[in-house]
């Protein structure tokens, strides 16, 4: 995955994991499935349509290099700053990216505060993404917990 920090990478496999596995013949396969925010989902996180066929391990992380190509490009688009700032932070907003869409990213307050280098700031507007479906998820809630920590790395 050229250019995607290899941590981010980590975190978006650890976070997302390859879910709803089945067995298929001799392969081990992923099915969709609705997410815990009401999203449907397959493979790492990438969404789907309902009807989508199961996918091996291996077509999830062609899946997952193009999502996760997409958020790094729109996170350096709207948070320029990264550019030039360690890798650790760059990796948490690509993972915040990828998990919540860029529509999130560009029209926040996080966005912001990445963008002024207020890091504890930005840290402190990470943690207040953790609702899906209108209730606090506690792996969004431990998601952006690490996403900080990474963010804060470096102060």
């Amino acid at each position: 995955m050229t250019g995607v920090p290899k941590t981010a990478i980590e975190l978006a496999k650890h976070f997302e994991g390859f879910e709803r596995k089945v067995k298929r013949g001799a392969e081990i396969t992923a099915i969709a499935y609705v997410c815990p925010a009401g999203f449907w989902t397959i493979g790492y996180g990438h969404l789907c349509d309902p009807k989508h066929s199961p996918i091996t391990e291996a077509e999830a992380e062609v899946y997952l290099a193009r999502d996760l190509q997409s958020a790094l490009a729109a996170t350096l688009r709207f948070c320029p700053v990264l550019a030039t700032e360690p890798e650790s932070r760059l990796a948490a907003i690509v993972d915040f990216t990828f998990n919540l869409g860029v529509g999130r990213l560009q029209t926040s307050t996080l966005r912001r505060r990445v963008n002024q280098r207020d890091w504890a700031a930005a840290a402190r507007e990470l943690r207040r993404w953790v609702y899906g479906g209108g209730k606090v998820l506690p792996g969004l809630v431990t998601r952006r917990e690490t996403e900080a920590a990474w963010l804060l790395l470096n102060v």
